[in-house]
């Protein structure tokens, strides 16, 4: 189903020239009136419809979805991302954006279009090295970004919260508050947002210790400090010993399959020239950096739940002085789930990992200073460091109090992503000040929880009877 698209910030005008020819023009619109916009849009969606989900009598079965998601992938590896969806209601939510975007397709949207994360859930906020190496939090994972309804990251962010409340034993009351705590933040931050000037908006950013001004929950700041020592180790020197071998003085990766595997000469051929093409892709300086480094191994190596099986290789790098290593990441994108669902949009990105890297950089604040891209033997990736001081708060160990306060901060991150794009007083109107979305999404959010629950027993039942294989524990 196509969406219609709101652009703000711009409107068409007709405009009568002195020779009385009739010429179309662009003005810029006034903000306040955007924000009328936005409000009047709540008669063709009303606020209240946001809290709305039941499948569709057409809907897909979801062992069907998940089977077309593996095509394209390796093989051998496909049961391995089963077994992570298998193992619970969260780790199949992570692993099935595709049916969530199919979902969420099928419901009323304003038409607004930001560019979306694709896949909010709460796992996909975290701590990374800023390139002044400071640890900042924001949304950590574009491999679905692209142009499309606000309305669906932040639902997808919802949905996680609640599913996420159910498997840590909280109560239905706990995971509404929660599920408020993060719409209300959204709303209000990005009624904050919309009265800034556009530049000023681009430095909104949440640092270490801007993240800890806004938590109140003791057991929260714990596991913040925890997280945070867990990231500044996450460096190419500290994952040189854990990763690596030394043989006749020559480093190399440690073999662990299926998760490490070496590759053949023909396809590391391929990854070197791949690289080679990367290093245009970096801005000047960075380029000369990398460029001072020699690639020495490479490998590939299974990384999350949702790019199981998708080809990922890691690059071991090394300088002129010794330890001084260099860890790139190269992951196979394709075109992104949201994609198929959205009007106008699928001839826009002819490179899909060129998308990845340049929502990445419209979404977050501060970016990794070597994201880059290339192909390699005729599929694109994208190119990041491997370790860039990555880490994220364990949502197993956080009470319902703590949650609520964290996910307070991620609805916080999601406005402001969305704001750094388009539409941020359009959104502002429809919204509003009152809780009205807040109680809608609260609706929705368990509604869904109930649905990935039915569909993770789906699965469930799909690999009992031998009709999908997975490996568990891995």
């Amino acid at each position: 189903m196509a969406l219609p698209q709101i652009h703000a910030g711009q409107v068409p005008t007709t405009e009568v020239e002195p020779d009385g020819k009739a010429t179309l023009r662009t003005r810029q619109t006034p903000r306040s009136e955007r924000r009328k916009i936005g409000k009047s849009l709540r008669k063709q969606v009303p606020r209240s419809t946001l809290g709305d989900w039941s499948p569709s009598t057409d809907r897909r079965d979801p062992v069907d979805q998940v089977n077309t998601a593996h095509e394209g992938r390796l093989d051998w590896l496909v049961p391995i991302r089963v077994g992570r969806m298998v193992a619970s209601p969260y780790g199949f939510l992570r692993g099935t954006a595709g049916l969530m975007a199919e979902d969420l397709s099928t419901l009323p949207t304003t038409g607004i279009t930001p560019v979306i994360c694709g896949d909010a859930h709460i796992g996909n906020f975290g701590f990374y090295g800023s390139p002044e190496r400071e640890l900042v939090i924001d949304l950590n994972d574009f491999d679905e970004a692209h142009p499309g309804p606000w309305e669906w990251d932040l639902r997808r962010l919802v949905a996680s919260i609640w599913v996420a409340g159910r498997q840590n034993g909280f109560t239905e009351s706990q995971c509404e508050a929660a599920v408020v705590s993060c719409t209300s933040a959204y709303r209000n931050h990005l009624a904050t947002l919309a009265e800034r000037p556009l530049f000023g908006r681009s430095f909104d950013r949440v640092d270490l210790n801007g993240l800890t001004a806004h938590v109140t929950d003791p057991g929260l700041l714990a596991e913040i400090a925890r997280a945070a020592e867990r990231a500044r180790k996450r460096t190419s020197d500290h994952a040189l010993s854990r990763f690596t071998t030394e043989e006749n003085g020559r480093r190399k990766f440690l073999e662990s399959p299926p998760l490490t595997t070496h590759l053949s000469p023909e396809d590391t051929d391929f990854l070197l020239q791949g690289l080679d093409q990367y290093l245009e892709t970096l801005a000047p300086h960075w380029r000369r950096v990398v460029s001072g480094y020699n690639v020495v191994d490479v490998a590939h190596r299974v990384v999350g739940v949702g790019s199981v099986a998708l080809r990922a290789f890691v690059a071991l790098c090394e300088g002129s002085i010794p330890d001084d290593v260099l860890f790139l990441q190269l992951k196979q994108a394709r075109r992104s789930v949201v994609a198929p669902f959205v009007h106008g949009t699928s001839a826009w990105h002819d490179h899909q990992g060129r998308r990845v890297a340049e929502y990445q950089q419209a979404l977050q604040t501060v970016s990794d200073p070597l994201l880059g891209w290339c192909t390699v033997d005729d599929r694109q990736y994208y190119v990041r460091q491997f370790r860039n001081m990555k880490g994220s708060v364990d949502l197993n160990n956080i009470d319902a109090s703590a949650l609520t306060d964290y996910v307070a901060i991620c609805g916080r991150l999601l406005a402001k992503g969305h704001a750094r794009t388009s539409g941020a007083s359009l959104i502002s109107g429809y919204l509003g000040s009152s809780d009205m979305v807040d109680v809608a999404l609260t609706r929705f959010a368990r509604l869904y929880a109930d649905q990935t629950e039915r569909d993770h027993g789906e699965l469930q039942k799909a690999v009992a009877d031998g009709r999908i294989a997975a490996e568990t524990g891995i």
